[in-house]
């Protein structure tokens, strides 16, 4: 095979698939096959039966039969003429598509997607543990203290139950493991009883709990993230902020909805507490904007949602120009999150990256052949071409597997 058509030019996209498990109601993953037979693995989360229509009835009309290592071509051809904004269907979907587009031209190369985009910058990079349990998110109830799935695990941590209730122990647990930086949200539940509208000073003592008895147990070993998941009115995140400053919080992430930006810069503005933002945008467009208005410290995105590595690489070089470290989101799938390591490791403005023990230790192993490494609070890749992972070969023949195909 000639150089050039190993990578891909003169290659063309033959099909696409999709598959679900009715186990895993939010994770799709999404399959394109080349003119030759080579194979890239994509996924994305939340809302998998839009996006599986998405990809089948819109997408895949304008992939099959072009190019299959023109990822940059792929994109500009999958932009919407009107509907969308941030990190619907169609975002996610191409989000998908980007990202097994990546794996694709890798595994026909035989390169690495960190090579491909552009060589290591570290050969590994510190984590942060987002204190998530095996079965937070699982179902497809979305984003709320309904979906925490708190006493239903089956894995080895149940790392949201320990931070409210014993976030003392759990920090103990995670310096055992190397880990120094934990994410937690203890004021979620009291966003969801006022609309985000106010907090009684009972809730913010509630709320503050768990950063006291971490800093009692191991004092500023461990640094502490904290997740507003953009539940709060600006005047209630000021007032969270304040009351969580003296235990030296690290960051705080999505304390306001990111779509008012200028909100953001104004609360960015009242807290001594370096700011993250956002796994909610989508696109180099949205986020420049979160830049020119100065209203984060550190940029959050996430690769499953904010059109895939072509976009995140974009955001993350733009992130550079403003003198701002990256910090890829991840608390959903397997395939985003080593795709995210993968970006990590390339990225020189990357600070640090998310992973969820419970996952990773748990039913990520359900799902893929191979996950990245995590050693002494550190991640690295195992080799291999493309993101260096399969789905498990028996995984399609699942009785609550459901497949398309278009070709």
């Amino acid at each position: 095979m000639s150089t050039t058509n190993a990578w891909g030019i003169f290659m063309t996209v033959a099909a696409i698939e999709t598959i679900r498990l009715a186990e895993f109601p939010n994770l799709i993953w999404v399959i394109i096959e080349d003119s030759a037979g080579n194979r890239g693995l994509g996924e994305t989360f939340f809302g998998a039966e839009a996006v599986e229509a998405y990809i089948h009835e819109s997408a895949a009309g304008k992939l099959i039969g072009e190019p299959a290592g023109a990822i940059d071509a792929a994109r500009i051809r999958l932009r919407p003429y009107v509907g969308h904004q941030g990190a619907g269907a169609e975002m996610r979907g191409n989000s998908a598509i980007d990202i097994a587009l990546w794996d694709l031209l890798g595994k026909r190369t035989g390169q690495a997607v960190w090579q491909l985009l552009g060589g290591r910058c570290r050969d590994r990079i510190r984590t942060y543990n987002t204190c998530a349990g095996s079965q937070y998110v699982r179902q497809a109830s979305g984003q709320t203290s309904s979906n925490w799935g708190i006493g239903g695990s089956d894995g080895p941590y149940e790392d949201l139950e320990a931070f409210l209730n014993d976030a003392g122990g759990l920090a103990e647990s995670l310096l055992a493991e190397g880990i120094t930086a934990m994410k937690i949200w203890p004021f979620d539940r009291f966003a969801e009883a006022s609309g985000g509208m106010s907090i009684t000073p009972q809730q913010l003592e509630q709320g503050c709990s768990p950063f006291a008895k971490i800093r009692d147990a191991v004092g500023d070993r461990m640094q502490i993230m904290l997740e507003m998941h953009s539940l709060w009115s600006l005047p209630a995140a000021v007032e969270i902020a304040r009351a969580v400053e003296p235990y030296g919080v690290y960051w705080i992430e999505d304390p306001i909805p990111a779509n008012g930006v200028s909100s953001l810069a104004d609360f960015r503005a009242q807290t001594k507490i370096k700011v993250t933002a956002s796994e909610t945008l989508a696109t180099r467009q949205q986020f420049r904007s979160l830049m020119e208005e100065n209203a984060v410290d550190v940029v959050m995105l996430d690769l499953g949602w904010c059109g895939g590595l072509t976009e995140a690489k974009a955001i993350a070089g733009m992130a550079e120009a403003w003198h701002l470290p990256v910090a890829p989101h991840d608390c959903t799938g397997p395939v985003v999150w080593a795709a995210s390591c993968h970006l990590s490791l390339n990225a020189p403005n990357a600070l640090i990256q998310e992973s969820v023990r419970a996952y990773y230790s748990g039913w990520y192993r359900q799902l893929v052949d191979r996950l990245p490494v995590v050693e002494h609070g550190e991640i690295s890749l195992p080799d291999g071409p493309g993101l260096g992972l399969n789905l498990l070969p028996g995984l399609t023949g699942r009785p609550d597997a459901h497949l398309r195909r278009s070709e």
